[in-house]
């Protein structure tokens, strides 16, 4: 559950939602796509109010292993947002196959999502994903699934597809519950927090770019910034208990 929940995300921008769990933050995903519509108050997409899933954004969900056909090739599961793009089959391919090799899938497009590691299906997923050129890519919790060093791993595939993908910057809203990992990757972090889920800061993280895992996560500002995100979270949840929410 949602409430006074108001910002903007900008045009290029990789934002990241952190809270506490049941705050709404797979909630606020649903809203943002148009898979679950407000009861009070209005998603707008370049002005226009969002009825329905559009054609522009792309989710990735956390669970990979329900998400990817487990009967379908890898590259047939790439192809999937293709089927009424109006595109002819080898058109398809070459679109699945080439933004495979971005992900750095080399080789794998025609084994099946059982044959692979977490971390290449959750590569899988996020292809999938982007193979319809979308200009907002949502994610909820997209690594929260897969091992530490999996993790690290994905987290600079996705700074990678932010800024480089096919040389377009896409607008990503990631929602994780790992500060830390939020911090690194974002540009902006909004804080949500609990029952029910409100807003109660937006941070800018103003670290520099390109980002190294360990010379970022050790610079100054990074530590600063999570702690400042920490000590909200924590203020909000003392403040709940106090008041017996």
């Amino acid at each position: 559950m949602l409430s006074d929940v108001t910002f903007d995300v900008r045009e290029g921008e990789l934002l990241s939602v952190v809270g506490p769990s049941g705050c709404g933050k797979t909630t606020l995903l649903r809203l943002l796509c148009g898979l679950t519509p407000p009861s009070d108050g209005s998603v707008l997409f370049n002005g226009k109010a969002v009825m329905r899933p559009p054609r522009e954004v792309a989710l990735v969900f956390q669970d990979y292993s329900r998400s990817l056909f487990p009967w379908l090739s890898v590259i047939r599961n790439v192809m999937l947002p293709l089927r009424r793009a109006g595109l002819r089959r080898g058109e398809k391919i070459a679109r699945a196959e080439a933004v495979l090799q971005e992900m750095g899938l080399h080789g794998v497009a025609r084994k099946y999502p059982w044959e692979l590691s977490g971390g290449m299906q959750q590569r899988v997923a996020i292809a999938r994903a982007l193979v319809s050129r979308p200009k907002i890519l949502l994610l909820d919790e997209p690594f929260g699934s897969v091992d530490a060093l999996t993790r690290t791993e994905l987290q600079d595939v996705l700074l990678r597809v932010h800024g480089d993908f096919e040389e377009r910057r896409v607008t990503i809203v990631h929602v994780t519950h790992d500060i830390d990992e939020a911090v690194y990757l974002s540009d902006r972090v909004l804080v949500l927090g609990s029952a029910p889920g409100r807003l109660v800061a937006s941070i800018d993280v103003e670290l520099e770019r390109p980002r190294v895992q360990t010379a970022t996560r050790s610079s100054p500002r990074f530590l600063a910034v999570r702690n400042e995100i920490h000590d909200v979270i924590a203020s909000r949840e003392r403040e709940a208990g106090h008041l017996g929410v």
